[in-house]
């Protein structure tokens, strides 16, 4: 059994594929990318999970809460 998590494993098959589908390209942003696709949906479960309180999720996320209003404007889930 291996001792990656299965989110990890996701996250290496989805590079991956990523790699493959470039076909020898040169890749460019890819960790801007990657923080781009995974931020929202992630931000997005936790203030559901949280029942929207801001104060809630960023202490989930060990991020400040300030830094956490930041990151959902960003992503245009609050304005």
């Amino acid at each position: 059994m291996s001792s990656r998590s299965a989110l990890e494993q996701c996250v290496i098959d989805s590079l991956e594929a990523y790699f493959r589908d470039l076909n020898g390209t040169e890749p460019h942003g890819i960790h801007g990318m990657v923080m781009q696709t995974v931020e929202k949906p992630l931000l997005q479960t936790v203030m559901s999970r949280a029942g929207d309180n801001q104060s809630v999720a960023a202490q989930w996320l060990g991020i400040n809460r300030n830094t956490l209003r930041k990151k959902l404007k960003d992503h245009k889930l609050i304005k």
